[in-house]
Parts: C-alpha cells; sequence; structure tokens
C-alpha cells in the first residue's frame, strides 16, 4: 500500500476578513489541504509561520503595519522555510516584481477561481514556481526593464542556452509563459516526470536557481513573448 502524500499546511495573510474567509472556504475542502492559521499583516504572519510551520504562506502584497513585500524575507528566513506565494491584482506587477526578488515563490491573482487557487497551493508546495499566466508577462517586462541585452550580454545569455536540446528550449519557452509542469506536459504531450526532468536539466544546464529566473531568461533570449 502506498503512503499518501503529506497534508499541505497553509497560513494566510490579508488584512480583508472577507477574502480570508473565501480563500479558505475554498481550500478546507480541498484533499491534502489544511488552513492553519490566518493572520491580518505580515509581523503576525511571521510570528504565525515560525509557531505553526506552513508549508506555504499566501501573503497579500497591501497590508497595514508591515505589508507582504516586508513580509517575504522574514518569512523565508525562518527554518523550515515556507514557500511564499503573493496574492495581488492587475495594476500590481512593479510590488509583484519586488516581491519575487525577495525570494516570493510565484503571485496568485485574488480573483482566481477555486481550481486555481488549489492547484497553487499544491504547485508551491512541491516547489514549483506559482506564476498567474494573465499577467506573467507583464511582470517579467517589468523586471527586464532596461532594454534589450547588449551585444556580450546576448552573447552569453546565447552561450547559456547553447547546451539545451529542442525539447528543452520548448518547456523553457512555456516557462516564460508561466505555465506549471501539468500543462506543459498537456501541451507537448509528455508525462509531467519527462517536463520534471527537462526543468531541472534546463536549470543546471543555465545557471538558473528558480523556474522565476528561468522565465526570465527565456523572455530575454525571446523564447517567449
Amino acid at each position: 500500500m502506498s503512503t499518501p502524500p503529506p497534508t499541505v499546511r497553509v497560513l494566510l495573510a490579508d488584512d480583508e476578513e472577507m477574502i480570508r474567509h473565501g480563500v479558505r472556504m475554498i481550500l478546507q475542502h480541498a484533499d491534502g489541504i489544511e488552513v492553519v492559521g490566518e493572520a491580518v499583516d505580515g509581523a503576525e504572519a511571521v510570528a504565525l509561520a515560525a509557531e505553526l510551520r506552513p508549508h506555504v504562506a499566501l501573503v497579500d502584497i497591501r497590508m497595514p503595519v508591515q505589508d507582504g513585500l516586508a513580509t517575504v524575507a522574514p518569512l523565508r528566513a525562518l527554518d523550515p522555510a515556507p514557500q511564499v506565494v503573493m496574492l495581488t491584482t492587475f495594476g500590481d506587477e512593479e510590488n509583484v516584481t519586488r516581491a519575487l526578488r525577495s525570494g516570493a515563490s510565484g503571485f496568485l491573482l485574488k480573483d482566481e477561481g477555486p481550481e486555481e487557487l488549489i492547484r497553487a497551493v499544491r504547485a508551491a508546495a512541491s516547489g514549483d514556481a506559482v506564476l498567474s499566466p494573465g499577467v506573467t508577462g507583464t511582470v517579467i517586462k517589468h523586471m527586464l526593464q532596461g532594454g534589450p541585452p547588449v551585444e556580450d550580454e546576448a552573447a552569453a545569455l546565447g552561450r547559456r542556452l547553447a547546451s539545451l536540446t529542442d525539447r528543452e528550449r520548448e518547456v523553457l519557452a512555456l516557462l516564460g509563459e508561466g505555465l506549471p509542469n501539468l500543462l506543459i506536459a498537456d501541451r507537448l504531450g509528455i508525462g509531467i516526470g519527462t517536463v520534471k526532468t527537462h526543468v531541472g536539466a534546463i536549470l543546471d544546464k543555465t545557471g538558473t536557481d528558480s523556474r522565476v529566473q528561468a522565465a526570465l531568461l527565456a523572455h530575454q533570449a525571446g523564447l517567449s513573448s
């Protein structure tokens, strides 16, 4: 008999009670997910995370006392550190960019549907980046502000991509679109285990540390629009 996967422990941090209530109602009916705590600001979120040891923290960017941007680093400094997913709205791409650079695992629009929310929590818990496809391109552009790479940078970029296979380039392009492993597998008609293998090879060959960095690389290389 196979051992069931461990329950994903989730901490919610949002100053709006209705948002917390809605997210909690969705997650508590999902198999294998448990909401272990709720915070109304970033400082409380860090304190609760240290006590409750969640696997995933869903953190609103805009909160009083201590906002989400100031909360990412303290959460990631905990041992064990939760994966941090920012809850955001359209028009907040600059702050999302700052959060990703601070160590957040990704971002999720507050008006995403229940299935997307559940998928995002499970993806974050497994180490997958969470990038809402609807705003991924805009966020990437914010992170790439400053124009195209100069000649030396372009040559270095080419060297980083040179060892990728054609299939790995296809996977990298889809990472740039913000797709999770499951959707990449569906798009390419391959198994999810194969996708994970390709993603690992891409990170290793290109010297990137995360799927977010790989997504940036895909846009820098013109593989994703």
